[in-house]
């Protein structure tokens, strides 16, 4: 049986994942914005948490863990090239590295861009992805650490998984994404169709997240700066894919 999924809504604008086995009744988290949301989730479900997974270290992914783990007793995973910057790790993990919950394997990826040391989580057999800053719905995360290029390999590694994958991104922007979409491809017609659903369903207040990757294939400007197409709408037709993505992060992070 596939993982259970459930997103659960964090401060303001961040998401945290309850991953569940049903045949084992084991349950992972990954990050740790705030704790009492958590706590809820695993209560209304009878759920005892076992494992915490970290992807980064800003604060607004890991400030509930001290209170988490007291509450739990849940062991912590997360980046060996972060161990400075994370809580007290009971296990430091590198990309390759395999990680289960209950009867599925899945294995860690590192992301890098957003921050350096940022990982990701796949669980190949869920079809699951958790990117967190790195790909999120419409978009990526900022470069405060990274560069360009190695924020391109990072998604391109993203890129490359099956497309009924569901990224579970770390936070709410995707309106905000989708707008700026739309000024790289103004005539995209799946962009279009999605903008109308994402309108939709912030009016309605409802969660944008986790997105399907073949979604994102067709509409997330970042990772289709390799595509003829958009290099021509950006007057950019002889650039490489990675010079192409630093102007389309860079038009976003003035927009």
């Amino acid at each position: 049986m596939p993982l259970e999924l459930v997103t659960v809504p964090c401060l303001k604008d961040n998401y945290a994942y309850l991953i569940h086995d049903a045949e084992s009744g084991q349950t992972a988290l990954v990050d740790v914005p705030e704790v009492m949301p958590i706590l809820n989730a695993l209560e209304e479900r009878g759920w005892k948490l076992g494992v915490i997974l970290l992807t980064h270290h800003h604060s607004d992914h890991i400030q509930g863990v001290p209170d988490l783990v007291a509450a739990t007793g849940a062991v912590v995973l997360g980046a060996r090239a972060d161990t400075t910057r994370l809580p007290r790790l009971d296990r430091a993990l590198a990309e390759g590295d395999q990680i289960t919950v209950g009867g599925e394997t899945g294995y860690v990826l590192d992301v890098s861009g957003h921050t350096m040391g940022h990982i990701a989580f796949v669980f190949p057999g869920s079809h699951l992805a958790f990117t967190a800053d790195s790909l999120m719905a419409g978009g990526c995360g900022r470069l405060f650490e990274g560069t360009p290029a190695t924020m391109w390999a990072s998604l391109s590694k993203l890129a490359a998984l099956p497309g009924q994958t569901l990224i579970c991104s770390g936070h709410e922007y995707t309106l905000s994404n989708l707008r700026f979409a739309l000024t790289v491809e103004p005539e995209n017609p799946a962009l279009l169709a999605r903008m109308v659903q994402v309108t939709a369903a912030r009016a309605a207040e409802k969660a944008t997240v986790p997105s399907l990757l073949s979604e994102e294939l067709a509409t997330n400007p970042f990772l289709r700066a390799g595509l003829p197409q958009v290099k021509a709408a950006l007057g950019m037709g002889k650039a490489s894919d990675a010079e192409v993505f630093a102007e389309i992060r860079a038009r976003k992070d003035k927009f």
